[in-house]
């Protein structure tokens, strides 16, 4: 119990961090450095990085691909709980974890979406000749909030064997891979890169902290 208290403890000092972050990147340091001169906060290491890094189009397009396996697994988590519930006649008796996912996945759709009308930043690059929402970066969102939570599940779904072997360690390097790799892509500045860390690791913190409180053995 003990354990857990502070998972929701993290969880809560995430959301913080992370909402002091936004606050910082919409009113510090803010400069036109944007394309079409849109305003940047944070634009002295935003700009210095971003100078560093680049923008590498096929490197962009290739995380834009790759992320598919993400949602992928989305898909398939929404699947097993239809199944269990066309299966099991009733909602109630779906796994409590799975309907937890269900929740869970709708509430980083709701971050997503709530960012979208709060435009904080926007890219440093024009995509398609359009300037884009870019804070906080919805692909290391995605990553930073599904993937953990793919390893959680496997872990305690999958027998152990060869394949759990090869699944839950490809997780993580899939994962450090995406994230580097949409760091220095040059499509976010880096706070947006920093606010998806943050929002995403304390969400997916709170859904640990939440399953383990209604399932004690996970």
């Amino acid at each position: 119990m003990k354990s857990n208290k502070s998972r929701y403890i993290l969880s809560l000092c995430l959301f913080l961090a992370f909402v002091i972050w936004t606050l910082a990147v919409e009113f510090i340091d803010v400069r036109p450095i944007g394309p079409e001169g849109s305003a940047v906060g944070l634009a002295a290491v935003n700009g210095a990085f971003n100078s560093w890094t680049g923008f590498h189009p096929a490197l962009y397009e290739l995380t834009d691909k790759v992320e598919l396996l993400a949602l992928a697994i989305v898909f398939a988590f929404a699947v097993l709980g239809l199944i269990q519930w066309i299966q099991r006649k009733s909602l109630k008796k779906v796994d409590i974890d799975i309907i937890a996912l269900g929740g869970f996945y709708l509430l980083v759709l709701a971050s997503y979406a709530l960012f979208e009308v709060l435009k904080i930043n926007f890219r440093p690059v024009l995509i398609e000749g359009v300037l884009e929402a870019s804070y906080p970066s919805s692909t290391t969102l995605l990553i930073c909030t599904v993937m953990p939570i793919a390893h959680m599940q496997f872990s305690k779904r999958l027998p152990d064997g060869t394949l759990k072997r090869i699944v839950l360690p490809s997780i993580y390097v899939y994962s450090v891979l995406m994230e580097i790799a949409r760091t220095f892509c040059g499509v976010h500045w880096l706070s947006d890169i920093i606010g998806a860390m943050l929002l995403g690791h304390a969400l997916n913190t709170l859904y640990g902290a939440i399953v383990r409180s209604l399932r004690p053995t996970w």
